[in-house]
């Protein structure tokens, strides 16, 4: 399997990647971490707009179940709510060019939290 990956060059995630190269290494396989530049400013930021609305439209989904469970019973309220928050953390991982959306996201999955506090209290 073949594969290419355009990731922000920061010291995460070469680290990130030097790891998964030797975890490849280790179980038999080829790897190879290679470093490389747009090349152009407007390719940059293509990259960076199009990585954006990517992590853009995934925070949308979250925003949308979190709405949706507000009408659901309190135990899959919960369930679900444990599974947005974990959404989250995966989604702002590679949430590397902040998406506006991550704000909608997270006030979404705050009300559904705090739509099973009032129950509770």
């Amino acid at each position: 399997m073949d594969g290419l990956v355009a990731l922000p060059a920061d010291s995460r995630t070469r680290e990130q990647l030097e790891w998964l190269a030797d975890d490849v290494i280790e179980a038999g396989g080829q790897a190879e971490v290679w470093f490389g530049r747009p090349g152009s400013a407007a390719q940059e930021r293509a990259i960076a707009a199009r990585m954006q609305a990517a992590v853009g439209d995934e925070y949308g989904r979250v925003a949308e179940e979190a709405r949706a469970a507000l009408a659901m019973p309190s135990g899959q309220r919960k369930r679900t709510l444990g599974r947005l928050r974990r959404e989250l953390r995966r989604i702002r991982r590679r949430d590397y060019f902040p998406a506006p959306e991550c704000e909608h996201a997270t006030a979404a999955v705050d009300a559904l939290a705090g739509s099973l506090e009032v129950l509770a209290a």
